[in-house]
């Protein structure tokens, strides 16, 4: 996988994915950005919630089950010192359908442990937890 980012001046840059999406990025205004695109740790997270949520919904899939609405809450704790990385990151899966709590737990713990190459590139703690039809899980994963 190859890409190429280009700088649009200030602190802002852009570039286009090798699927053919383009990726805006911008600082806050007080380090010299004008909030023109994203942050890319704002990114980062959005990166790892995109790749588990995928890996879940296939892996539900091919037990035959399927949500009729997902959706993942994502904290990520920062260092305080430089060069301020995730040190932490939490996400909350909630979802909703006809779907077994022991099913639900197995997708989250595959994507989490084998499949979701993101989280993989990652060297932070990822803790998960989960809900299904508004109903705290009742599984540590």
């Amino acid at each position: 996988m190859q890409t190429t980012i280009n700088w649009t001046g200030d602190m802002a840059f852009s570039g286009t994915t090798p699927s053919g999406h383009e990726i805006k990025m911008d600082a806050a205004p007080e380090v010299g950005g004008n909030n023109s695109g994203a942050r890319p740790m704002e990114l980062l997270l959005h990166s790892l919630a995109g790749c588990t949520g995928i890996d879940i919904v296939m892996i539900l899939k091919k037990m035959r089950f399927e949500p009729s609405a997902f959706k993942m809450e994502i904290e990520g704790s920062r260092a305080e010192e430089q060069p301020r990385r995730f040190t932490d990151i939490h996400i909350h899966y909630s979802l909703e359908g006809e779907l077994p709590e022991d099913k639900v737990v197995r997708a989250i713990k595959l994507s989490k442990d084998k499949y979701c190459s993101v989280s993989h590139s990652l060297n932070v703690n990822v803790v998960a937890s989960y809900s299904i039809n508004g109903v705290k899980g009742s599984q540590n994963i």
